[in-house]
């Protein structure tokens, strides 16, 4: 008797039941937010600087110098000194490092590459 009713009661449910399985369609007006709509806090400060051109924590690959004593390389430091690494050759595996300090441009030991610490400020 029981199994009677539920197969009489099953069509009328279930139209409901289908309605109440299917998702809320909020995302259809605006669709899925991007990055920068649901970024927030750090986060969203520095894709905000990156929109702007800027690069706040050296996110960016920094720009070939050639290394000599009037071009050095720049690395950037919020500190009075940067350890540094340098791969003397392209296909060396090695890698040289040494401290480089606040000051005048310093030399890496292996090559002979010039390198000048630039001091600044994080952004937040």
């Amino acid at each position: 008797m029981a199994a009677r009713l539920l197969l009489r009661a099953l069509p009328r449910a279930l139209p409901t039941a289908r309605r109440a399985l299917t998702p809320a369609r909020a995302l259809s007006a605006g669709g899925v937010p991007s990055d920068e709509e649901q970024a927030t806090g750090l986060e969203r400060k520095t894709l905000e600087a990156m929109k702007k051109g800027q690069d706040p924590y050296n996110i960016l690959k920094p720009k070939g110098n050639s290394g000599t004593k009037e071009d050095p390389h720049i690395v950037p430091s919020v500190n009075r000194k940067r350890l540094v690494g340098c791969i003397c050759e392209e296909d060396n595996s090695a890698v040289i490092w040494f401290w480089l300090h606040e000051g005048e441009s310093q030399r890496c030991p292996s090559c002979g590459a010039h390198y000048k610490l630039a001091h600044y400020d994080v952004p937040h």
